[in-house]
């Protein structure tokens, strides 16, 4: 029986999201989902949800619930991982507290930031456990990341792990419909084109029967800034930089030294950015799964369509060699010509029967690789850091970081370092 195992299965909602379409695919029936959670409360309530939704959906896959994991990785063919170390309380509280000592103050922080980088550092570790045990059980499984930070565990997962792995992120499926609702431009017969790295990939090219669709999406763009929205930084990327960045406003205010800005307080109120964004998400996460558990982990005639994310398009693509494009987060071997070979990027993929094939991008737009390449130093040397375990690489990643960079000195920034390194205690391993 082939398997597919899902570590992190607890996220219940997403774990319905990427198995429930699994079970609408014809080429996955009979399948074994094996699910793991360190959390076996919220496990139970996802292999409840799973058996529902298999008996409403007709499906005849296999759910079993696992407390042993490298038993629920033995044999598997896929991997899904979703997995987050160390939860809101305390990990993410200490990532957003501590900095703010210093004055320096997030919005999402589990991408690049001081944030990103120690959501990194506590992350890795466990992912290289989970290379290590699939290196044992399951050595040919594809391994799909859903985790963030999506490109640091992505490329240690391939550089270091020695697994197949590809990263998969929405923002590039979602990202030309969005921006052309958003401006009330129809998104009929579409042909768009999306390369760079994750959360900072570039809509490189957007058409409609052959037309380019950019000059009417900057005139629309430009008179849209004269009102406050939920989209103010990307549109104000695309104007100073000439493209839209795929991952949203809150995300792409931190990725840059240009608009969170303790000398330019009233950026914040005029570009609308939402810091402390991904503490009030989590706080409100955790009360909505209060109320929706009952709706969703004993409903009994629970229904599910087909999602967009990419997960079971790559298997049913893998096991019936039908080909199917995706925007996949690869190492880049040359991919992106103006990148670093080391850097992870996020470019179109064909999924077949031979796996995760990465297309040939070039170069991008110089400006583009510039502002992806000061993110890619941070991930490069957060990685250094995780594999080294030398103190000074965390420094380094930090004091690269656009944000950081531009709000602190360098002593800060070292002295910052090692209240996170402290405050984390057991959740990091020891650095020398």
């Amino acid at each position: 029986m082939s398997k597919i195992t899902f570590l992190g299965a607890g996220s219940t909602v997403f774990a319905k999201n990427v198995l429930g379409d699994c079970m609408l695919v014809p080429s996955i029936q009979g399948f074994e989902f094996a699910l793991f959670d360190i959390d076996h409360e919220r496990l139970k309530d996802s292999e409840n949800m799973l058996n529902n939704l298999k008996e409403s959906s007709k499906s005849n896959v296999t759910i079993k619930a696992y407390t042993d994991r490298k038993e629920a990785l033995r044999g598997a063919k896929y991997v899904i991982n979703a997995i987050q170390v160390g939860g809101y309380d305390p990990c993410t509280i200490t990532d957003f507290e501590v900095p703010k000592k210093y004055g320096l103050r997030q919005t999402i922080a589990d991408t690049l930031g001081i944030g990103g980088i120690f959501r990194n550092l506590r992350t890795i570790p466990v992912m290289l456990d989970f290379a290590k045990d699939m290196q044992e059980v399951c050595p040919d499984a594809w391994f799909l990341n859903y985790t963030n930070p999506m490109a640091v565990l992505t490329g240690t997962m391939i550089r270091y792990g020695g697994i197949k792995t590809v990263g998969l992120c929405h923002s590039v499926q979602v990202c030309a419909d969005h921006l052309l609702k958003s401006l009330d431009m129809p998104t009929d017969n579409l042909h768009w084109k999306i390369a760079g790295i994750n959360h900072m990939a570039w809509l490189l090219e957007i058409e409609r029967n052959g037309e380019d669709l950019y000059p009417e999406i900057k005139r629309r763009a430009e008179e849209k800034q004269k009102t406050k929205h939920d989209d103010m930084v990307r549109f104000e990327l695309m104007r100073k930089f000439g493209y839209y960045v795929t991952e949203s406003s809150e995300h792409n205010a931190e990725y840059h030294p240009y608009f969170i800005k303790s000398r330019y307080p009233e950026l914040i109120d005029q570009l609308n950015i939402p810091l402390d964004e991904y503490p009030r998400r989590c706080i409100n996460q955790i009360e909505g799964w209060k109320k929706m558990r009952t709706d969703l982990v004993n409903n009994k005639n629970l229904e599910h369509t087909r999602s967009h994310e990419y997960g079971s398009y790559i298997i049913e693509a893998m096991e019936t060699n039908v080909p199917f494009k995706i925007g996949g987060n690869v190492l880049n071997t040359g991919l992106i010509t103006n990148l670093p070979e080391k850097a992870v990027v996020e470019v179109p993929c064909l999924v077949d029967s031979s796996g995760v094939t990465p297309t040939y991008v070039g170069d991008l737009p110089e400006q583009l690789a510039a502002l992806n390449r000061t993110n890619i130093n941070t991930q490069l040397l957060t990685i250094e850091a995780a594999i080294t375990k030398k103190k000074e690489h965390i420094y380094h990643a930090a004091m690269l970081d656009p944000h950081t960079a531009a709000e602190l000195s360098l002593d800060d920034i070292v002295a910052l370092c090692d209240d996170l390194i402290e405050a984390h205690g057991d959740w990091l391993p020891k650095f020398s």
